[in-house]
């Protein structure tokens, strides 16, 4: 099941004049939160999305895992 939204992409196709394909960058506006925010200390939180929990742990080489 393929739930993206087209619009969160941050390259978009473009075609030139002469019909090739290239890929620009586009600025989109996201909204940014600091991890340390996020986390506020710990190392693992839950998401609760569409009535899943998503489990967000930062390791030990500072990394982001999502695990469901």
């Amino acid at each position: 099941m393929n739930t993206h939204n087209p619009n969160d992409f941050r390259y978009r196709v473009r075609r030139s004049d002469d019909t090739q394909m290239r890929y620009d960058r586009v600025p989109m506006a996201v909204r940014t939160l600091s991890s340390n925010t996020l986390f506020q200390g710990e190392h693992e939180i839950g998401i609760e999305h569409h009535g899943a929990l998503y489990r967000l742990k930062i390791t030990r080489q500072g990394k982001l895992i999502l695990n469901k």
